[in-house]
C-alpha cells in the first residue's frame, strides 16, 4: 500500500520549489534588484531653492546704500525677471534653458555679493558706517554668502536637480553625504535606496563652510566643488576678519 502522505510531502515541496524559483526571477526580493517596497520616488522640489534666492534680494534691499553697486532696485528686479523664466522653462520641459538662466542668476548674486564685500572692507577705515550698522551689515552678507554657494551646489551637483531626478543615482557626485555611508542592508532596512540630497542639504554645507572655514558635514570630491568652497571660505573669512577688526577698533 502507498502512502499518500509521503506521495503529497514531495509534491508539495517541488510546488515550493517552483514557486520560490519563480519569485526569483520576478525580483520579489527587492532589496537587492528593485527599489524598496512602498518607496515613491518624487521629483525634487524647488521651490526651496526658490525661496532662497528671493532672500538674496531681499537681504540686498537691506543693506545700506553705501554697500551697494548701483540702484537699490536693479538686482531684486533681475532675480525677480529672470526667475519667472526660469520657472516656466523648468514646468515646460526646457531643461538646459532651465540650467542656462539658473547659472546667469547665480552668477550674477555672486558678483553683486562680491561687491558688496568690497564695500565693507573699504568702509572700515573710512568709519563711514555705525558700528552697530556695520554689524548688520556683516550679519547679512554672511547669510548672503551662505545661500549664493547653497545656490551654487544645489545648481551643478550630478548636473542639476533635473539631472540627478533623470538620473535616480543615489547619493551625490560631488559631495560624500552621511547618507552615502550607509552599509548597503541598513540601505534597504530604513528604505532609502533612492536617496538623493535636496537643496536643505546643500544649504547645510554651505553654512557650516561659511562657519568653519572647512567641509564638516560632506567632504568634498568635484574640483568645481572645492574650488567654490574656497571662494565661499574666502569671502566668510574676509567678513568675519573686518567685523573683527571693527570690534577691536571700538573698543
Amino acid at each position: 500500500m502507498i502512502n499518500i502522505s509521503s506521495v503529497i510531502f514531495p509534491a508539495r515541496l517541488v510546488r515550493a520549489g517552483l514557486a520560490l524559483d519563480g519569485c526569483a526571477t520576478k525580483s520579489c526580493y527587492t532589496g537587492d534588484v528593485g527599489d524598496p517596497v512602498g518607496k515613491i520616488d518624487k521629483p525634487e522640489p524647488r521651490w526651496q531653492a526658490l525661496l532662497a534666492l528671493l532672500a538674496v534680494g531681499g537681504i540686498y534691499v537691506a543693506l545700506p546704500r553705501s554697500l551697494i553697486v548701483g540702484p537699490k532696485w536693479v538686482l531684486p528686479v533681475f532675480i525677480a525677471v529672470l526667475s519667472a523664466p526660469t520657472v516656466m522653462a523648468h514646468r515646460m520641459g526646457k531643461h538646459s534653458l532651465n540650467r542656462v538662466l539658473g547659472i546667469i542668476i547665480s552668477s550674477v548674486i555672486t558678483l553683486a555679493l562680491i561687491a558688496s564685500v568690497a564695500l565693507l572692507v573699504a568702509a572700515v577705515p573710512s568709519h563711514q558706517e555705525e558700528p552697530v550698522a556695520l554689524l548688520c551689515s556683516g550679519a547679512e552678507l554672511w547669510f548672503t554668502n551662505v545661500l549664493v554657494f547653497a545656490l551654487w551646489y544645489w545648481r551643478l551637483d550630478g548636473g542639476g536637480p533635473t539631472l540627478r531626478h533623470q538620473r535616480r543615482e543615489f547619493g551625490s557626485r560631488s559631495f560624500v553625504f552621511p547618507q552615502m555611508q550607509i552599509e548597503k542592508i541598513e540601505r534597504d532596512r530604513f528604505h532609502i535606496d533612492g536617496w538623493r540630497p535636496g537643496f536643505v542639504d546643500y544649504l547645510f554645507i554651505a553654512l557650516t563652510q561659511s562657519s568653519t572655514f572647512g567641509p564638516t558635514d560632506a567632504p568634498l570630491l568635484a574640483r568645481w566643488a572645492k574650488l567654490l568652497t574656497m571662494a565661499q571660505i574666502c569671502i566668510s573669512l574676509t567678513i568675519v576678519i573686518v567685523l573683527i577688526s571693527r570690534a577691536i577698533g571700538v573698543l
